[in-house]
């Protein structure tokens, strides 16, 4: 039994003492008064469950709200794109000297697949994809 109950029926024990002892002409100012009670009891109740309902709901919406920011800032996009053609002189000659025109494009495969590898970490709609939603799935279809 809870608390709020025992103490319900406390109350109720001693409206019913109290109408035996007052007689049936106080009985509907006794029932109100218990009455009351009750609607005080259910009132307070409902509106924890309200106001914990809606901070829930608040929090819920906060959370979905929140777009993914990309982690990278223009200064890191362009810090890559710099180092990627300033490593793409050296692997061109290593390509192009070791195997001629087709190591040279292998190494320029290479440092084009790396790029768009990055271009599509930051920016999933370049190709088609929707962002992450931040719920933990992978990518939403």
């Amino acid at each position: 039994m809870d608390a709020h109950d025992a103490d319900l029926k406390k109350d109720l024990d001693a409206t019913l003492r109290t109408r035996r002892e007052l007689g049936e002409e106080y009985e509907s100012a006794l029932v109100d008064s218990f009455l009351e009670k009750v609607d005080q009891r259910i009132d307070s109740a409902v509106d924890r469950r309200v106001r914990r309902q809606l901070a829930e709901q608040q929090m819920t919406a906060a959370r979905d709200s929140r777009s993914p920011t990309p982690t990278d800032s223009f200064g890191e996009r362009f810090g890559f794109g710099i180092v990627s053609l300033v490593l793409a002189i050296p692997l061109s000659a290593i390509g192009g000297g070791v195997a001629n025109l087709p190591g040279m494009l292998v190494a320029w495969a290479g440092i084009v697949g790396v790029n768009v590898v990055q271009a599509a970490r930051i920016n999933p709609a370049l190709f088609g994809r929707r962002p992450r939603t931040g719920r933990g799935d992978a990518w939403e279809d």
